[in-house]
């Protein structure tokens, strides 16, 4: 095998082990704050995921709670979900968060 063939070969594991590794690690977790204290722990919680449209969000979950209206630039959004928060720019999800127990 030839020194170019071997790095692509290489590469492509490399590559291979890296992607194996990230949705390894794609795991439902919640933060806990107890106190003075923060935790992570499992949560089986459905929430929608990172990238998601509104009107995809919407359409799966259902209409929110409550929505705060944009702040900022880029403009951040938060709808308010029973047991959920999601965070949106613009219009896509930049992150879905647990909240605590009402």
């Amino acid at each position: 095998m030839t020194g170019k063939k071997k790095l692509t070969v290489l590469l492509a594991v490399e590559l291979t082990v890296a992607l194996a590794v990230m949705l390894a690690g794609v795991a439902r977790a919640e933060t806990v704050a107890e106190g003075d204290q923060v935790m992570v722990r499992q949560s089986d919680i459905a929430r929608p995921s990172r990238g998601m449209t509104m009107h995809a969000v919407e359409t799966k979950f259902g209409a929110p709670q409550d929505r705060h209206p944009a702040v900022g630039q880029p403009p951040i959004s938060r709808w308010d979900y029973h047991g959920f928060a999601v965070f949106f720019e613009n219009d896509l999800v930049i992150d879905a968060v647990v909240t605590p127990a009402s």
